[in-house]
């Protein structure tokens, strides 16, 4: 319960707020009369601080407001005229005077003591269940709100991406959006630097428990950035603004390793709010992986039979604090900032045997070690202002924001290889040591204007900055046989990535009866500089785009509507697909960037039909993508048998989709949701190699049951299904996992004990063939094994 609810007569007190304060400093006060009174309790007497009061024509249209100071006083600015007044606090019964004649004569008027009833009891005993849905469904957005979903209790932002619907995350990590791994991910709107360097697989750093809800905009209009041709995914974290004290505490307990504890909470006093949320996770993530490549010789079939089991040790802690002064309630000052590290100890041994021609004419086999401790502490410094006007809707926001990352890797490799019969060969020893170092300055500035216009139309413009400063350290030494480390050509340098984006755009919107319609424009200039240093290689490009966008809707009733979409997306190289350095985890299997890498260009078209029941929602796409120079990672392989995998621009894709997804409560006891995505796709590599052309269907499909066995007892049991897609060089083959999940209400309904058993058959594997004219590559990986988790939650006024 809130200070935003409707009360009975159905009159939101959001607009109220709007008038707070100085609100009508800028109108002539020789027209105002004063309104003035006290408010408290009625069974105790004790004033009532930061109550609302709103100023009403008998209309009720709203004409003024403001609240109460701390001492219960109030006194309100009211134009001359014949008015109401509406006074209201949270847990209390509302109070509405008789209409008042304010005039000249009559310019001061008090109501003196105003005494309110409490609804609820004593405040501190009051428990507000945030009853949300799972999914929030819309024509031009989805949001999911986190804490519903039994099975994201105890995760990490990974977990719960891979929960959603139109997502898929892969044993790896990385996550695609109907389809694509395409997808530009936000936190709170903005860059963040766990997906700079690592992409998406930086999320799983992240606590769920810091996560509020998740938006996912498959068809983004000009005011977002051009980025991602799938679409965007915004994570937004928790942060609550109710006065006094509030939070929220989990722990969490599981196998293999998992524990963690995260805290939420704020505590608002008159005009400012104070935030914080801590977040501290230890794991344990055991992997193991097996490759079999055939690559084909003059005379000889060179096979490849590996082995990987390894082990990564992490500990994250995640903070974030800050602030919202509120000059008034529609002016807001937002100060943040966020600090992470993340410290990991990997530990990796591989075996790879050597056969000619056949498995049973064994050569010899190697055993390669991979040591690697790394820390990973980056911060990001936050300022965000909003200026609500008169208006609803005629808003101003303005963000700066600074980003700084920096990761440190040692690793050291050490390698032997032995004949069949276990006898070492002699000179086959290797010990190598890996240094890396990346840093990255990110600075952010965004302003946008939103202004109404007639009775429903709305113009939104805005532009937004970025220079992003990346460098990445690298250096490999290899011990000689005087045991003394030497440089290994080639993989000593320096590369620095700069990047500068400057936007623009607009945006023009109205309704006309049941129909609604927008467009815009977003320009962007992008300045890119690759350079390495030690080998003066430069590369710079720079390039301005147009990026138009239009949703067109019909609204046959309030529960039944269409629309249709258009936008034009990019996919910039980034650091990771830029970067020349190759990884050496891994002696036979290297993987690296592209320096030559072009952008890539998407037209997104969408028809979407939304239509509510009383029991449930229905939401369908049809949707189609055609992307030219589209990026692709590919495989090659040497005489040797050793492969480079590396990003390239192919000639380009076109796909078309549906995608259903649906919640509906069967029951009191059973409600389900599902999606399914079904998707085609050409893509055309021929640019790169003949026959580098591929058709593919493919389609995803996730169901989610929830029962309520009894009163605060709940059993979730969610299926997914990620079917066979063709690739260019091959095929990934499919997925199939299932996760159970209980919840038990404790503490008075003030908290909750979850149980989850993720990936119950242990089936979540990354499946792969790969194919080139000389090589045959068949993969099977686990990153993420099933896991048992328990965990505690403690909610304090919430």
């Amino acid at each position: 319960m809130n200070l935003f609810q409707k009360i009975n007569s159905g009159k939101p007190i959001a607009f109220l707020l709007l008038f707070v304060l100085t609100g009508f400093s800028g109108f002539s006060q020789q027209n105002k009369a004063k309104l003035s009174g006290t408010i408290q309790e009625k069974s105790t007497g004790n004033p009532l601080g930061f109550a609302s009061v709103a100023i009403y024509s008998p209309s009720d249209s709203l004409v003024a407001g403001g609240i109460s100071e701390e001492n219960g006083k109030f006194s309100v600015d009211v134009p001359f005229g014949n008015f109401y007044a509406l006074v209201e606090f949270m847990g209390f019964e509302s109070h509405k005077t008789q209409v008042i004649a304010f005039s000249r004569e009559n310019n001061k008027v008090d109501l003196e003591t105003i005494e309110l009833e409490s609804t609820a009891g004593d405040l501190e005993e009051v428990v507000v269940q945030g009853e949300k849905t799972t999914m929030e469904l819309s024509l031009d957005k989805r949001i999911f709100n986190v804490g519903k979903d039994l099975a994201n209790a105890g995760g990490n932002a990974s977990d719960i991406l891979m929960n959603l619907p139109s997502i898929a995350v892969d044993p790896e990590g990385n996550v695609r959006l109907r389809g694509s791994q395409n997808v530009r991910i936000l936190i709170d709107g903005k860059p963040s630097g766990l997906v700079s360097f690592k992409g998406s697989a930086g999320l799983r750093q992240l606590p769920a428990n810091m996560i509020e809800r998740v938006e996912v905009i498959t068809n983004p209009s000009a005011r977002y950035e051009a980025e991602g041709m799938a679409g965007v995914i915004n994570i937004i974290l928790k942060k609550d603004n109710n006065q006094g004290f509030n939070g929220s505490f989990e722990v969490v307990g599981g196998t293999p390793t998992n524990l963690g504890f995260t805290a939420n909470l704020n505590y608002r006093h008159k005009r400012i709010n104070w935030f914080i949320n801590y977040g501290l996770t230890y794991r344990h993530s055991p992997n193991v992986g097996e490759l079999y490549q055939e690559t084909y010789g003059e005379d000889t079939t060179f096979i490849l039979n590996q082995t990987n089991e390894g082990l990564v040790k992490s500990m994250n802690n995640n903070i974030r604090g800050g602030l919202d002064y509120y000059f008034s309630e529609n002016s807001i000052l937002t100060l943040s900032y966020l600090w992470r590290r993340s410290d990991a100890h990997r530990n990796t041994d591989i075996r790879y045997e050597d056969s000619w021609n056949t498995l049973e004419n064994l050569q010899g086999y190697t055993l390669r070690n991979q040591d690697e401790t790394e820390q990973e502490p980056n911060s990001e410094i936050s300022m965000n202002y909003k200026k609500s006007f008169e208006r609803k809707g005629h808003e101003l926001t303005g963000t700066l924001t600074y980003l700084n990352y920096w990761e440190n890797s040692d690793q050291t490799f050490t390698q032997s290889s032995y004949l069949p019969n276990g006898t070492s060969i002699a000179g086959s020893s290797l010990v190598q040591t890996s240094l890396n170092d990346e840093y990255e300055n990110q600075y952010l500035a965004m302003l946008d204007y939103v202004q109404p216009f007639a009775k429903e139309g709305k113009f939104e413009t805005g532009f937004r900055t970025s220079f992003r400063e990346m460098k990445n350290d690298y250096l490999v030494e290899e011990e000689n046989e005087s045991g003394e480390f030497e440089p290994v050509p080639g993989l000593d340098n320096i590369f620095l990535y700069d990047e500068n984006i400057l936007a623009a755009y607009g945006i023009v919107g109205n309704t006309s009866g049941k129909w609604s319609y927008q467009g815009g424009l977003r320009v962007e200039y992008t300045d890119v500089k690759t350079t390495l240093e030690e080998t003066n290689e430069v590369n710079p490009r720079n390039y301005t785009n147009l990026f138009p966008s239009a949703h067109l809707t019909y609204n046959i009733s309030t529960e039944n509507a269409f629309q249709v979409s258009y936008s034009r997306r990019v996919r910039r190289p980034v650091y990771n697909d830029l970067s020349p350095y190759v990884t050496l985890s891994d002696a036979r299997n290297f993987f690296s960037g592209n320096p030559d890498l072009n952008p890539e260009y998407t037209n997104a078209f969408e028809l979407g039909h939304i239509k509510y029941f009383d029991q449930g929602t229905l939401f369908t796409t049809v949707y189609y993508r055609s992307t030219d120079d589209k990026i692709e990672r590919l495989r090659t392989v040497d005489e040797n048998g050793n492969s480079r995998t590396l990003p390239y621009n192919l000639n380009g894709e076109n796909s078309f989709g549906v995608e259903l997804t649906s919640d509906y409560q069967i029951r009191d006891w059973w409600k389900i949701d599902f999606n399914l995505n079904f998707f085609h796709a050409r893509i055309d590599g021929t640019n790169f190699q003949n026959g580098y052309e591929t058709k593919t269907t493919s389609w995803l499909f996730r169901q989610t049951s929830r029962f309520t066995v009894a009163e605060g007892f709940d059993i979730q049991v969610r299926a997914n299904y990620d079917a066979r897609q063709k690739t260019v060089q091959g095929v990934r083959k499919g997925i199939f996992f299932m996760d159970l999940s209980a919840s038990k209400s404790v503490f008075q309904d003030r908290g909750n004990l979850v149980f989850n058993a993720t990936d119950i058959f242990n089936s979540r594997r990354n499946r792969y063939i790969s194919e080139g004219v000389n090589f045959f590559t068949e993969g099977n990986s686990q990153y993420q094994r099933r896991q048992l988790i328990l965990t505690l939650s403690y909610r304090l006024k919430q």
